[in-house]
């Protein structure tokens, strides 16, 4: 098989851990017989200093004609005085917007090794398996341009919805929850906002064609609480775009380290963007530490989602999981007994349990 990937590796830590990415989608393709074709371009930081914008036209068209993408990390204190129409933020908003991507995908599931480092108590924790599918491109961050009102005393955001973007986002998270547990729990503000109310409608209405799955509506607030009390209580949670951001941050911390998570932004079609959540880190950029586990674990995803290569994700996934198993891991990361390695040294035990191949279903649906 023959794929097109384009490569953003973006700011901080982006270059180290894309490489990583690379080499590892390269032996796959080389045991599986597939050709991935890599084309590298800016966004973000990068492409502000070269280009003076955060999302460069020549960008957004290579990643038009890929078949999937492959984002490091954007922004930086570097660029942290600039207008907000061109923070490097700015270009990955654009670009799930341009490229119709409406699904992002946060799958939460811990590593054994790392339950000791989780925030809760393992026994907490241990069975936490939770997929959280956020809006991508209404609320908030989509209305109308904000504004200064009153000089400046007084500040206006704008919250805007359809409806048909709100049953795109509910009908994916209905047909996730339909493929794992079969539970699937909606997170508003119903109480207070005329977008949630439209919202649960939404919801309710397709809970119709889904009879199969049990549906729960919970508001924000208590979703958050929930999370940090019974966290193995959830199995699919939806809900809009800046809900949906500040929960799956939360969420991610409980598996003992943001390093290890890794995301995927979707269509319709199986196009995706995919990307590690944690940030930029650029203070340990160039040094060679930064943890390529959640970067690796994205392509992963995206052998799975846009390529349909269940396989070759499983294996990918089993030997990121057999690399903490066996104690290898990054300064970040907390694992007793274990080695403390950099960038290259994880990549490279990472490509020798590929040797092994060695496939754990237990392991292969933690992201499905």
């Amino acid at each position: 098989m023959n794929k097109q990937i384009v490569l953003l590796s973006g700011d901080g830590v982006g270059k180290e851990i894309m490489e990583s990415a690379k080499i590892v989608l390269n032996m796959i393709a080389n045991e599986y017989g597939h050709r991935f074709n890599f084309q590298e371009h800016a966004i973000g930081g990068e492409a502000l200093d070269l280009y003076g914008t955060p999302l460069p036209r020549e960008t957004l068209d290579a990643c038009r004609n890929a078949d999937a993408v492959l984002l490091g990390a954007v922004g930086g204190p570097t660029w942290d005085e600039y207008p907000s129409h061109l923070r490097p933020e700015k270009g990955l908003l654009e670009i799930r917007k341009e490229l119709g991507l409406f699904a992002n995908l946060r799958p939460v599931k811990s590593f054994r090794p790392l339950l000791h480092a989780s925030p809760l108590k393992e026994e907490r924790v241990k069975n936490s398996d939770i997929m959280i599918i956020r809006e991508l491109t209404g609320g908030l961050y989509f209305g109308e341009p904000s504004e200064r009102r009153n000089n400046g005393e007084a500040v206006v955001d704008t919250l805007a919805y359809t409806r048909n973007e709100m049953e795109k986002i509910v009908d994916k998270a209905f047909e996730s929850a339909r493929l794992r547990r079969k539970h699937l729990t909606s997170v508003d503000k119903a109480n207070v906002l005329e977008s949630s109310r439209m919202w649960r409608e939404v919801v309710n209405e397709k809970a119709r064609d889904y009879p199969d799955v049990q549906v729960e509506h919970l508001l924000v607030d208590a979703a958050a609480m929930k999370l940090i009390t019974n966290p193995s209580g959830f199995d699919v949670m939806v809900t809009e775009n800046l809900f949906g951001d500040i929960l799956s941050d939360e969420a991610s911390v409980l598996t003992g380290s943001i390093g290890m998570l890794p995301s995927a932004s979707i269509r319709s079609d199986g196009f995706g963007m995919y990307e590690p959540v944690h940030g930029s880190a650029p203070d340990i950029a160039g040094k060679g530490i930064a943890n390529p586990l959640g970067m690796i674990l994205s392509a992963a995803m995206m052998l799975r989602y846009s390529f349909g290569m269940e396989e070759e994700a499983c294996e990918m996934e089993e030997a990121v999981n057999q690399v903490l198993e066996q104690g290898y891991h990054t300064s970040d990361l907390q694992v007793k007994g274990g080695k403390t390695v950099g960038t290259k040294e994880m990549t490279e035990v990472v490509l020798d349990m590929l040797t092994t191949r060695s496939v754990s279903d237990s392991i292969c649906s933690m992201y499905a």
